[in-house]
């Protein structure tokens, strides 16, 4: 691979955060990726975040906003990506508290309902059972899952 400079790095790296938001891992793994050194590296990150190209409490709002909203994805499989992603434990909690209840439901009732048509179950228990098992595996929380099933 071409060897990258420290400001060919800077000029990319603010190219892509101006599209879209990205985090600190996410540029740090690129540029390890085009083998930058660990000081050039640094550099290039600073000067990113002091000019605000990245911000990671940034990036989680939106990370969680869209997640939600197109994803339909629940809190926990949110939590478990940001992780991932390496966003600080305080940024994760911060962003995930700010998340309305109301609109978190207003996702999973009709998901759970579109998924109970075309379940299959020959009782009302397997049925419950299969919705719960979904439900789960999107990352949404037993007691919002009962609630949105019980009504």
């Amino acid at each position: 691979m071409k060897e990258i400079s420290e400001h060919d790095a800077y000029l990319r790296l603010a190219s892509l955060c101006a599209t879209a938001e990205h985090c600190q891992w996410e540029m740090r793994e690129k540029m390890r990726r085009w083998e930058l050194s660990e000081e050039s590296q640094s550099n290039v990150l600073s000067r990113l975040l002091g000019e605000r190209y990245i911000d990671d409490e940034r990036y989680a709002r939106c990370f969680v906003n869209d997640k939600i909203k197109y994803n339909k994805w629940g809190r926990h499989k949110i939590e478990q990506s940001l992780r991932l992603k390496h966003i600080d434990e305080a940024v994760q909690a911060r962003v995930l508290n700010e998340i309305d209840d109301e609109e978190y439901l207003s996702v999973l009732r009709p998901l759970l309902k579109s998924k109970a048509k075309t379940t299959r179950a020959t009782s009302a228990y397997e049925l419950k059972q299969k919705l719960m098992r979904f439900a789960v595996g999107r990352g949404f929380t037993i007691d919002l899952i009962l609630k949105c099933i019980d009504d």
